[in-house]
């Protein structure tokens, strides 16, 4: 098969239930990012709201060594990089997003069960973070207008016009496109870290020299944990990664607009285990401080901003913040689900109309946060949402690794024919069905079930280690359809 990359699609093999000109190959010709904007990705990823409340959180959680804690964290980074890599490489050969790329393994239709599962988290995820990036609209309202208390679902009426401020945001920042997403996120991330930076100098000077010593033992106590220290370690190495989870399953998403696999690693380099390095530390030095100086250990930066009281660093920090947690927010989890709505009907929604989808359902969602999800905790939270694709990972992989030796055939990931390679029985693969059913069945139960509490932190591993696993022995055998080199 040629390179399909740097030519049309053969019109009588385009199936128009398979395929619309968000979905299509994107030509070589028309990828124009670098590792750069992979690294702002990660950055913005970490650097959110969100990201930083469950890092912080992670310290006071286990009853740990600080710098134990930073190890585990950055311990995660290098995973996901390894992770990533994997998942991101299809989509830089093939130019093709997520929904599209999984039809190899799961089949032309069956793909639309791990996109409407990846889409259904992506929407939870973009209404947390809208309520996160709210924050940080409220902390800037607060501090030039005041606030004028009332209360509505445990959000005030400041909170809630910010809420819905940040909403019609990241809204107008979609309809933009994905080049001014990207513009906007190569600014954002960078400025967050110049925040973040003074954040930290101004609490580790007001906590004085004897802060750095501390750090080693001054979260002990902090904790109900009273599991081993390495059973803590590697539950917070495990829940970390969970936190990735939704990027890491489709990074195809992102990387099929990379120009080489070359920039797509040094961008993963760069933005997951040296990015999250530095962003420990800083959260490690930071959460610590606010015990020394405070009594009490906060862990969202909008709090932590409101005791500095410095109203030029106020107003700055909500900027960047909320910044951030936008950028993160619109490629994470706004862009993902658009395309898996686009690919349920092509020929009826397109990846503006998905978005839009996405953003009705999510304000619902961050609306509720505060009064009624929040309630479920940030851990269980991110590791049961990462529990349920977590297989589909798995199955990607050994699919295109392993059974699939890196050789695809576009013409028939956009080709209902019963003789296509991926059309298997009425476009779904019944094997990899049912491998996703028997990871998912234990991924989940390890989040939900008493008894199995201990895996909870490990989830998302568990659950991809199986998927492929068992995609590999139910595959064994089955005769595929020849597929040339592309």
């Amino acid at each position: 098969m040629t390179d399909l990359n740097d030519k049309e699609l053969e019109i009588r093999r385009i199936d128009p239930r398979l395929y619309n000109d968000d979905l299509a190959p994107i030509k070589k010709r028309d990828r124009n990012w670098g590792w750069f904007e992979i690294f702002n990705v990660w950055s913005n990823d970490i650097q959110s709201l969100f990201g930083y409340t469950l890092a912080a959180s992670l310290f006071i959680s286990y009853g740990l060594n600080g710098w134990a804690v930073m190890a585990a964290i950055i311990l995660a980074g290098v995973v996901v990089m390894g992770l990533v890599n994997l998942t991101g490489k299809p989509s830089v050969k093939y130019g093709v997003p997520f929904p599209v790329m999984i039809r190899a393994s799961m089949g032309v239709h069956g793909a639309n069960l791990p996109a409407m599962l990846r889409a259904v988290i992506g929407i939870f995820w973009y209404g947390v973070q809208t309520y996160f990036t709210s924050t940080a609209m409220k902390l800037l309202l607060t501090s030039l207008f005041g606030d004028p208390g009332g209360q509505f679902l445990g959000m005030s009426a400041l909170g809630w016009l910010s809420f819905v401020i940040v909403w019609a945001f990241q809204m107008a920042m979609f309809w933009a496109g994905i080049e001014r997403i990207k513009h906007f996120l190569n600014w954002a991330g960078p400025l967050v870290y110049v925040v973040m930076v003074a954040l930290m100098i101004i609490v580790w000077v007001k906590a004085g020299d004897e802060l750095l010593p501390a750090v080693g033992s001054i979260f002990e106590g902090q904790s109900d944990y009273h599991g081993s220290a390495i059973g803590a370690f590697m539950a917070i190495t495990g829940t970390m990664i969970a936190y990735f989870a939704a990027v890491v399953i489709n990074f195809g998403d992102f990387t099929r607009f990379v120009k080489s696999e070359r920039e797509m690693k040094l961008g993963n380099l760069v933005g997951l285990p040296l990015n999250v390095a530095f962003f420990s530390f800083i959260a490690l030095i930071i959460t610590a401080g606010t015990l020394v100086l405070f009594g009490e250990t906060l862990t969202n930066p909008s709090d932590i901003i409101e005791r500095v009281d410095s109203l030029p660093l106020t107003i700055i920090a909500a900027l960047t913040f909320f910044a951030a947690t936008v950028g993160i927010n619109l490629v994470a989890n706004f862009i993902p689900p658009a395309y898996d709505l686009a690919n349920l009907f092509p020929s009826k929604i397109s990846f503006r109309l998905g978005g839009l989808i996405t953003a009705i359902i999510a304000f619902f969602v961050g609306a509720l946060w505060v009064s009624v999800i929040s309630d479920i905790g940030v851990a269980g939270f991110v590791n049961a949402l990462g529990a349920i694709v977590a297989p589909f990972y798995g199955i990607i992989v050994v699919d295109y690794y392993v059974v699939k030796r890196q050789r695809l055939d576009l013409q028939d990931m956009f080709s209902s024919a019963p003789d296509g390679a991926y059309h298997y029985v009425k476009g779904w693969n019944k094997r990899a069905i049912a491998a996703f059913a028997l990871a998912a069945l234990f991924s989940i139960a390890s989040v939900w079930v008493p008894a199995l509490e201990a895996l909870g932190g490990y989830a998302w591993l568990i659950g991809a280690g199986l998927g492929g696993g068992f995609y590999f022995l139910l595959m064994r055998g089955q005769r595929l359809p020849a597929v040339q080199a592309a």
